[in-house]
């Protein structure tokens, strides 16, 4: 099985579908174009296919003998930005943009799952593939775990994909352990005494407050986590009064918080809670915390990992292996990562002879090579995770 090969056999049907995907892209749990055309193309390759998880989520089952349960997921949704690319696949659909690729993984997973299902005797086993809706801030793999998605069977190996602007096209960011950070949003509503501007000495001034909060949490990482670790606390928001003569009541602080393990993640929540609310109670204020989990860190299996390290060396060679991709981003993919041994590899997206735009940006675009690429890695780590009998 001549992998690449096969992969490069596909390319002018892996551009039209991303173009297509691109042109009409779709909000979180909104994906209902997408999703009716992944199914179909899934039906057409024989396919079992469920739809309606997590609203818009599809899941293909293609059975071919005994052997492992394996998975592989790719995310559908786009986002809510208007885009400025003068491209013949500009995206028809005003305010909504595919600024993160995920057009581009919906159709390196149909064209892996094109392969998987034309070449059925370089496998053997179960391969589940899961389009997932609302990736973007949704969590909308949580929402399908937690509908039985990896039930019915159950995965034993788990692989996932994501197009990666900050690599040239033809490298490969396969990382063990931690890759992407666990995100928390966090909300602090400090509450003071208003009054005019010209007599402060009648306020409690809640800007002053929150400034004086947001000073100290850049202690945080600074002086609570080890340098061997590594933590983000930002502070996105300081929203507070709309007179240039009036101290207001209140000032609201919104942030978010990035960590690679649990440990960490404790601690830093705990000095966030205590520095707002020590910082108010010192000045004479009142704060209100509120600190909300969005998705878990995103950590590798070192296993998996290794056999997609080894897929990447023998199909590219070692120089296109990036072994210490990581980034301090979300990935609702952590959820399914929790619960099934798997690795997320990060396919090189980028411009080989310019500048490539980044990722959530209104000229976001790819190298279109990287479909090829994408393809041939996860057929080959899927044939290699369930090998046939030839294979062996």
């Amino acid at each position: 099985m001549d992998i690449l090969t096969l992969a490069a056999g596909l390319h002018d049907q892996l551009v039209v579908w991303r173009r297509d995907f691109h042109m009409h892209p779709e909000l979180g749990l909104e994906e209902h174009r997408s999703a009716g055309i992944v199914a179909e193309v899934l039906r057409g390759l024989g396919y079992r296919v469920q739809t309606g998880v997590a609203k818009t989520g599809v899941v293909g089952l293609l059975e071919n003998g005994p052997g492992p349960v394996v998975m592989s997921r790719v995310d559908m949704d786009a986002l809510p930005i208007q885009e400025a690319n003068d491209v013949p696949y500009v995206s028809q659909n005003p305010g909504r943009m595919h600024a993160c690729g995920h057009d581009a993984h919906m159709a390196i997973g149909l064209g892996v799952a094109t392969l998987m299902a034309q070449h059925r005797d370089a496998w053997r086993g179960t391969l589940k593939l899961i389009f997932q809706p609302g990736e973007e801030g949704m969590n909308g793999a949580d929402i399908m775990v937690k509908e039985g998605v990896l039930e019915n069977p159950r995965p034993d190996k788990m692989l996932a994909i994501h197009v990666w602007n900050k690599n040239s096209v033809g490298a490969f960011g396969v990382t063990a352990g931690p890759v992407m950070a666990g995100a928390e949003s966090w909300y602090a509503t400090i509450t003071g005494k208003g009054g005019h501007g010209a007599m402060p000495e009648q306020t409690v001034d809640p800007i002053v407050v929150a400034a004086l909060i947001v000073n100290a949490l850049q202690t945080v990482v600074s002086r609570n986590v080890s340098a061997l670790d590594t933590a983000v606390v930002t502070v996105g928001a300081l929203l507070s009064g709309d007179a240039f003569n009036v101290i207001p009541d209140s000032a609201e602080l919104r942030g978010t918080i990035r960590t690679f393990n649990l440990e960490t993640r404790d601690i830093v929540l705990r000095r966030v809670r205590e520095i707002v609310e020590g910082t108010a109670r010192m000045m004479g204020a009142e704060a209100a915390i509120g600190l909300y989990p969005l998705t878990p860190p995103l950590i590798n299996d070192a296993n998996v990992t290794a056999l997609v390290r080894d897929v990447v060396t023998d199909l590219f060679g070692a120089d296109a292996l990036k072994s210490d991709v990581r980034t301090m981003g979300s990935e609702d993919c952590a959820f399914f990562l929790q619960e099934i041994p798997g690795c997320f590899i990060f396919i090189g997206s980028g411009f080989a002879d310019r500048e490539a735009p980044a990722h959530h940006n209104a000229h976001f675009d790819i190298d279109e090579k990287a479909l090829v690429n994408g393809v041939a890695v996860v057929a080959e780590a899927l044939r290699r995770l369930m090998p046939g009998d030839s294979n062996r």
